[in-house]
């Protein structure tokens, strides 16, 4: 069987240039979408970030500190 020939891909569009006043209408409408936490979300978010940045500074100066130790003794072999 034989296929029919394929169309050649449209070229893309030229995209038109967006006025100032425009802009600010989408970005209004696009912001009006989003869905804003509450104030308690909030700071139950921060809260959980902050434990979890001490939780991990914590984590590297134990791997930081080992390595130290590791390095300290190797050089005192050499």
């Amino acid at each position: 069987m034989a296929q029919a020939p394929k169309a050649p891909p449209k070229a893309p569009e030229p995209k038109r240039k967006t006025s100032v006043a425009e802009f600010v209408n989408q970005v209004r409408a696009e912001t009006s979408k989003v869905v804003w936490p509450t104030r308690e979300e909030t700071i139950r978010t921060a809260i959980f970030v902050f434990i979890f940045m001490v939780i991990l500074a914590l984590f590297f100066f134990g791997i930081d500190s080992l390595f130290n130790a590791i390095v300290n003794f190797l050089l005192t072999l050499a």
